[in-house]
């Protein structure tokens, strides 16, 4: 009995490690666009707050208040990979957007994706990874002040 037991603690303990060690961690670049434009998004997003992801053209900055990097994790159990990031990427947007109003701003430039803090900059597509429990978006940015 005591054999039997200490094999199926081995097996057990072997699976364990041989799950943990695969875990997946699917990297998606997906449209900024399409996160912003989600029913979700358009409810909740501050319309008098903007977002310039990259070297978008904005207004002139009367007012600088500092960089910030939001960094969000969702469950993404039960969800397609996708619709988990689009939910994790509007969290990191919202964080922004309490950062704006914390601050006193009315915008966020050069935004880009800062996941394990590594910048991926673009005006088209965000940076998300999911695996089969969480997804995660971080974002950078710089919450200024527009004429």
């Amino acid at each position: 009995m005591t054999k039997g037991l200490l094999a199926l603690g081995i097996l057990f303990g072997s699976l364990l490690v041989a799950t943990t060690s695969q875990a997946r961690d699917t990297q998606h670049m997906l449209s900024i666009e399409e996160a912003m434009n989600t029913p979700a998004a358009q409810e909740r997003l501050d319309p008098s707050i903007r977002f310039f992801f990259a070297d978008s053209p904005h207004g002139e900055v009367v007012a600088r208040h500092g960089n910030y990097i939001t960094n969000k994790k969702t469950n993404a159990f039960n969800k397609t990979d996708e619709e988990a990031c689009r939910w994790v990427m509007l969290s990191a947007l919202l964080g922004l957007q309490e950062r704006v109003k914390s601050e006193g701003g009315n915008a966020v430039i050069n935004i880009e994706s800062f996941y394990k803090r590594h910048p991926m900059v673009s005006r088209t597509e965000y940076e998300c990874h999911a695996g089969a429990l969480m997804a995660g978006v971080a974002l950078r940015g710089d919450v200024v002040t527009l004429r």
